[in-house]
């Protein structure tokens, strides 16, 4: 992830100006979340030990320190609306709309993470499907905006070639928001899940 951003940055002299911003926030989403990869791999290094009795099976352990949920939550707070606004920007919309589209996006996207995390740290199944119903709010008006308001927008690309890539961006970043809403029921800092006190 550091590798990339280091090669985006270097990029920006060959790239078209009017898509230089868009790679500009490529290259901050990526450093970003080279540092929460960072930061939760120390926490769970942390967290759990690796043993083997005898040359046995391993075991992994508890190690004391809690592994500490909520580094994931604050890189998606970030890297989850940066590349729908980098979406918005790369379609080359009036200025309105683009501002209109970017800020829409950008704060359902941002709180569609924020109403997942409550539900990320309760062990109460109940809870936890109750913060998942709030968080698919802004996740599918996110959907709906990629996949029907933005419809018009992306035929209306200068060429065919490009309205075809515009498409297929939309289609593909709604596959990939599609992991989001799962992780409230996912259980990351394993085994034992000892719950940290989250930043």
């Amino acid at each position: 992830m550091g590798s990339a951003t280091i090669f985006f940055w270097l990029q920006l002299p060959n790239v078209t100006k009017n898509y230089r911003t868009a790679l500009t926030i490529t290259g901050i989403v990526t450093l970003i979340a080279t540092y929460h990869y960072i930061r939760i791999f120390n926490s769970w290094s942390e967290a759990f030990a690796v043993s083997s009795k005898d040359g046995g099976d391993y075991a992994v352990q508890l190690a004391g320190s809690p592994c500490n949920d909520g580094y994931r939550y604050v890189d998606w707070l970030l890297t989850v609306p940066l590349p729908l606004i980098e979406l918005i920007l790369v379609m080359k919309l009036p200025q309105a709309e683009t501002v209109s589209l970017s800020t829409k996006l950008g704060l359902a996207s941002a709180l569609m993470v924020a109403l997942g995390y409550p539900g990320e740290i309760q062990e109460d199944l109940s809870v936890r499907w109750f913060w998942w119903c709030l968080s698919m709010i802004p996740f599918c008006y996110d959907v709906f905006r990629l996949t029907v308001g933005l419809a018009e927008a992306a035929s209306k690309q200068p060429s065919s070639a490009a309205a075809s890539l515009a498409s297929a961006a939309r289609y593909l970043t709604v596959f990939f928001l599609a992991h989001l809403p799962l992780r409230v029921h996912g259980q990351e800092c394993r085994p034992g899940r000892p719950r940290g006190h989250h930043v």
